[in-house]
């Protein structure tokens, strides 16, 4: 999808410490409805979708339409009194203008306390490209306030699984927005699929399909469904992960044992042993440097996370609090790490962050039975897989515990979660 836009600015030890999540007081916003100078309503509530993005990041918590007590939709209408009442921080109002076929959006953010302007943008599409538009609002509006590329835009990874009888179980690879909105069909498979994972472009998907009885990496090019089966060793092929510049593959096989991690060149089709120990290896992540990979073992009699330099093969443990920490993935500064943690003395497995620079560590989700958590790529949010009711959900969290809120997705088992880069 095109769309046409602009933006402009007017004014310690090694052991790790366990530390309690934070509560501190997200930024009130106002998210106005924005005016609309067509006949026909529009089928999309674009201040609405705005409103719900900021308060997904857990810095803004917007303030209710029905206490608004103006509706002001351009600068001139904005009185600041009546914002101040209310406690809000912010001010986003814009108006919708129809064009012929296509529709175009102004849109201002405005600072209450200071009664200044912080910028105006505008951008343009169709109608079927309204939650784009509303998206690039989001985006724009975040990174102005906060410094932090927005990731609004992103698109989400996951497998459904809908079982019809004992032996009937259909499993879907959809992709849809990051807030799970316009779901589309990738793959269908009476076998299952696992850990899809989006490469670096954002045009091609790597995931575990069992279509041969057994499980094999698969490359699909996300525009023409074109596939491209990338293993076919005896054994267990799984968890494939995407290298940064997005040419080569890190991925568990075992074929010459127990699992270990391998990485593939898929230009020259070139294999590389990574990891090499009688314990299982598996769920790598890369480093930002394309050297670096975090991975799980349980090489000290427990799953824990460690990290390798895939030149040098020097391995360091990463993760020392709990009996159990999985499934690692990185925020997009390196700083935050996001995994499966369970506590000495506990049996629920739940999501943790924890800083890379400090060690401490910090329980995100308050579920249990939590798995495969993936993270924004500007590092504000998390998607995971839990269960409610005893249906596999996903749940949107943010990296400061603020929020969590269920995703709506299709019927039927949800799992596999997978967050896209940034694709604009």
């Amino acid at each position: 999808m095109v769309l046409c836009a602009a933006a402009s600015l007017a004014v310690a030890d090694e052991k790790n410490i366990l530390v309690s999540t934070g509560r501190d007081v997200a930024i009130p916003i106002a998210v106005v409805p924005f005016g609309w100078q067509g006949g026909t309503a529009l089928p999309e509530d674009l201040a609405d979708i705005v409103g719900k993005d900021l308060r997904n990041s857990g810095t803004f918590e917007p303030i209710p339409r029905q206490n608004m007590l103006s509706l002001p939709t351009q600068a001139g209408e904005v009185i600041y009194r009546d914002w101040k009442a209310l406690g809000a921080q912010y001010v986003l109002v814009g108006n919708i203008v129809p064009s012929g076929a296509r529709l175009q959006i102004q849109f201002a953010l405005f600072n209450v306390a200071t009664e200044q302007q912080v910028f105006t943008g505008s951008v343009g599409g169709t109608a079927d490209q309204l939650r784009d538009m509303a998206h690039y609002v989001s985006d724009q509006s975040f990174e102005k306030l906060t410094g932090v590329k927005g990731a609004f835009s992103t698109r989400m990874l996951y497998v459904t699984a809908e079982r019809f009888s004992v032996s009937n179980t259909r499993y879907t690879l959809q992709r849809s927005d990051y807030d799970g909105a316009r779901a589309v069909t990738l793959l269908q498979s009476r076998e299952p699929i696992l850990s899809p994972r989006f490469a670096p472009d954002g045009k091609r998907i790597a995931y575990v399909s069992f279509e041969q009885k057994r499980p094999r990496v698969f490359v699909q090019h996300i525009d023409t469904g074109r596939r491209e089966q990338i293993t076919n060793f005896e054994g267990l092929n799984g968890a494939p992960a995407w290298s940064p510049e997005g040419n080569r593959l890190a991925f568990v096989l075992s074929r010459d044992g127990n699992p270990e991690i391998y990485v593939m060149d898929l230009g020259s089709r070139q294999l590389q042993r990574v990891t090499n120990h009688y314990s299982i290896d598996t769920e790598p992540f890369w480093g930002a440097d394309g050297q670096t990979i975090y991975f799980t073992s349980d090489r000290a009699g427990k799953p824990q996370i460690y990290k390798t330099n895939i030149a040098s093969g020097s391995v360091e443990r990463v993760t020392f609090v709990g009996n159990y920490n999985a499934n690692p993935k990185l925020s997009a500064d390196e700083k935050t790490l996001v995994m499966i943690h369970r506590q000495d003395g506990f049996t629920n497995f739940k999501v943790a962050v924890q800083d890379l620079q400090t060690n401490n560590l910090r329980m995100l989700s308050d579920t249990s039975l939590d798995e495969s958590p993936t993270v924004a790529p500007n590092g504000t949010m998390v998607i995971y897989a839990t269960r409610q009711q005893g249906r596999g959900v996903l749940i949107l969290a943010s990296i400061n515990g603020r929020v969590k809120l269920p995703i709506p997705t299709a019927q039927g088992e949800i799992r596999e979660p997978s967050w896209s880069p940034y694709l604009n």
